[in-house]
């Protein structure tokens, strides 16, 4: 899996790569289902694919919200997705003992963006010799990502992307400054948009995370025109009955016509 993973890691040139998938994982039939779909599309388009999804949500609004099924059944549930299509997975880690346990079910550990300075937790993620991938922080210039980036490889690990999720502005709301990719990229490391949490809408009265699913389109296209080595993006078959983020997924049914919108502008500018 490392191998494929690093494949994708120095493309130099042709289509982007995807990170997709639910949320968080729910079940295994849904992962399964999810993945299988997305997996057909991918290949028809030949755009390399990295299966997504939590196996526990740990930064919630409310006690009551959804964390996930159980860790070592979600995690399973990775795993058998990643030997069943053969392609590699990614989940998020938040402490430094889920470091080393999830190293050993997925090929990708996702640093979340509001723990992407804790140096702890980067260093122990890099000694798994793991793909890292780490979220630039909503409250990060993207400059700033580079001291991410070496606490990284100062810790042997030169495996590593980051993923633009946009940046706070004001209290409830998320802006995508597309200036930060060809910053990133600066830094020697495949950059990533991650599309529906750009779109968010924290900190709502209600405690659930709204969103602005309307315009997944428009800021994909964007990123895909601004360069980025790949696109982050959550899906389920039906966001509304979706556990976690429904509010700012992409409904799967409409990921087809996107990706084919993305490569074409993909071939027009490369």
């Amino acid at each position: 899996m490392l191998l494929k993973i690093n494949k994708i890691k120095h493309q130099k040139s042709g289509n982007f790569f995807l990170i997709a998938g639910p949320c968080a994982i729910e079940s295994e039939a849904m992962a399964m289902e999810i993945a299988e779909k997305i997996l057909n599309i991918t290949n028809k388009l030949e755009i390399p694919f990295i299966f997504k999804g939590s196996y526990r949500k740990a930064n919630r609004s409310r006690l009551d919200s959804f964390t996930g099924i159980g860790d070592t059944k979600a995690l399973e549930i990775l795993n058998k997705v990643g030997e069943h299509f053969n392609i590699p997975t990614l989940t998020d880690i938040h402490s430094v003992e889920e470091a080393v346990i999830a190293a050993a079910y997925v090929d990708v550990l996702q640093i979340p963006a509001f723990l992407c300075r804790q140096t702890d937790l980067l260093v122990s993620a890099a000694k798994t010799g793991k793909v890292i991938n780490i979220k630039k922080g909503q409250f990060l210039s993207p400059e700033s990502m580079d001291h991410a980036v070496r606490k990284i490889k100062e810790s042997g690990n030169n495996s590593i992307m980051l993923t633009d999720r946009g940046t706070m502005f004001g209290y409830q709301d998320m802006v995508v400054d597309f200036r930060g990719i060809p910053a990133m990229q600066k830094f020697g490391v495949p950059v990533i948009l991650d599309i529906t949490h750009s779109l968010q809408k924290p900190n709502q009265s209600s405690g659930i995370t709204g969103g602005k699913p309307e315009l997944i389109e428009t800021i994909a296209k964007a990123g895909i025109a601004t360069g980025v080595d790949g696109i982050f993006l959550e899906t389920h078959p039906d966001p509304r009955k979706a556990k976690s983020d429904g509010e700012n997924m992409l409904q799967l049914g409409n990921l087809e016509d996107l990706l084919t919108k993305l490569v074409k502008i993909r071939k027009a500018i490369i």
